[in-house]
């Protein structure tokens, strides 16, 4: 017995169980037509494809359940070749032109709600806070909102722009909230009532949901699938003329790498290449129902026979020419049309990159997380690698500079740290003291660089003998965890 999304996927009878089952996890995150009602959903996030297409090789429960309402990919003619060093593992190769002329292209819909409740509950209890501009407000933000303090519809929204703005009634205190996501235009502003009271005139509305529209083309780190399990991501986006082509003129759009065939086994993917070319010839679709072919009957005796009578190759391969060199493969290439889903896990959701930014106040490290613009954490097992490798500038750059280097004062005669935020400071003039002060009661600007500086250690109790090191700020941390289990770390410095 096999369940709905299980009938969908074609000549699953010839594909490992595992395979069937990843497509069944992988049909649910397809960028294909999730509803009909866009403009009135008011999911978080919707993912939509603008040009689904009809597959040309379905099972009987595609007609059953009217999926070609619900178009969930695109019919793509793949080329199963090894082409440069760009289809490794689960990479592949699109053509560029391809994704120009808006293969695989679509958006995302972001629904952000806004309840001025939560911020009416930061503030004093007689204040009132409603959506809307009152006078004074900036020229700058006047053009990209309503009077009513929302965005306009069909506007562009960047990073920094005024996202919502809002007032207080009784103090007319002005609040402007910028927007701080990936670009997009506004496509629905939705007011919505208040869920614990009526809803007054004079109170106004207090909740909005403000609906955005992102569009997303297909970039390199995007992630495909076909409809056997079979995913890759798009590594490269090859110029068509770079492309290899066919003695009549056919470019593929995708380059699929002949590997990813004898460990998976995904031999129905290979049959719905053979069926699919020998539908597009003859201008039909066929039936891929699992079972519906028998041993005496095969599938791809079936559909080889129909590309034979057409005056095509047996098994489907095809002559094909290099479009960097020009020259004629020695071999054959195996090439058709394949149903190709385009998956939700896009490089765009997912990229993490950070030069400065928030850290934590405990360790001075970077904060973790890609929404606070977070570092990347560097364990254990990246360091061994390093390690390993004997590459000691690149370990200390990475632990050291690009974490939380720190500078200390410690003292040469008792290896204790020197706090320069508790302790006195020294002042020297040509290696004479003149002043000593509490570094609060103290300006160092105001002094050139022919003064010397020394501070005082609270243990020795003595002044000249304070080194200025580098150090993790984390290890000040280890001091003190330490010290408070009556264990003194002593440093040695050379």
């Amino acid at each position: 017995m096999l369940s709905v999304l299980a009938t969908f996927t074609p000549f699953s009878d010839h594909n490992q169980s595992p395979r069937n089952m990843y497509q069944c996890q992988m049909s649910k995150q397809t960028m294909g037509t999730p509803c009909h009602a866009f403009d009135t959903c008011s999911d978080n996030r919707i993912y939509r494809i603008f040009s689904p297409q009809s597959p040309v090789i379905r099972p009987s429960s595609y007609f059953q359940h009217s999926m070609d309402d619900y178009a969930q990919g695109l019919n793509s003619v793949v080329a199963v070749i090894s082409y440069t060093g760009y289809d490794m593992e689960d990479a592949m190769i699109i053509n560029k032109c391809s994704i120009e002329r808006g293969f695989g292209h679509g958006c995302v819909y972001k629904n952000y709600k806004i309840d001025l409740t939560a911020a009416q509950r930061r503030t004093s209890d007689r204040s009132h806070l409603q959506f809307g501009t009152v006078g004074g407000v900036s020229s700058e933000v006047s053009r990209f909102l309503d009077p009513d303090g929302l965005p306009i519809i069909g506007s562009l929204l960047m990073k920094g722009m005024p996202f919502y703005a809002y007032y207080d009634i009784f103090s007319l205190k002005q609040v402007v909230q910028f927007y701080q996501h990936e670009e997009g235009w506004v496509e629905k502003v939705s007011l919505m009532g208040p869920t614990k009271r009526v809803f007054s005139i004079q109170a106004g509305f207090q909740n909005v949901c403000i609906k955005v529209r992102i569009s997303r083309n297909v970039t390199i780190g995007d992630k495909f699938a076909n409809r056997h399990g079979q995913k890759g991501i798009c590594s490269k986006l090859w110029p068509t003329e770079n492309m290899p082509f066919t003695e009549t003129g056919i470019t593929p759009d995708i380059l699929f790498n002949p590997h990813g065939f004898p460990s998976r086994m995904t031999i129905g993917m290979t049959i719905e290449l053979l069926a699919g070319k020998a539908a597009c010839i003859n201008g039909c679709k066929y039936d891929s129902t699992a079972f519906r072919f028998s041993s005496q009957t095969p599938a791809h005796l079936s559909f080889s026979e129909e590309l034979f009578r057409a005056g095509y190759n047996y098994f489907g391969t095809e002559r094909m020419y290099s479009g960097l060199s020009g020259y004629e493969f020695e071999s054959d290439i195996f090439l058709g049309p394949i149903y190709y889903q385009r998956l939700r896990h896009m490089v765009s959701d997912k990229f993490q990159v950070r030069t400065t930014g928030s850290v934590n106040p405990v360790t001075h490290q970077p904060v973790q997380g890609r929404k606070r613009a977070g570092g990347m954490r560097f364990g254990e097992m990246e360091r061994d690698c390093l390690l390993s490798h004997g590459a000691s500038f690149l370990l200390k750059d990475r632990l050291l500079n690009c974490s939380d280097k720190a500078y200390f004062y410690v003292c040469l005669q008792c290896g204790n740290l020197i706090s320069s935020m508790y302790n006195h400071l020294r002042i020297y003039f040509e290696d004479s003291p003149i002043y000593t002060y509490h570094l609060l009661h103290i300006d160092l600007d105001n002094y050139s660089s022919n003064y010397k500086y020394d501070w005082l250690c609270n243990v020795c109790g003595e002044f000249g003998y304070s080194k200025l090191v580098v150090l993790p700020f984390v290890f000040r941390l280890l001091i003190f965890e330490m010290a408070s289990m009556r264990i003194k770390l002593s440093l040695k410095v050379n």
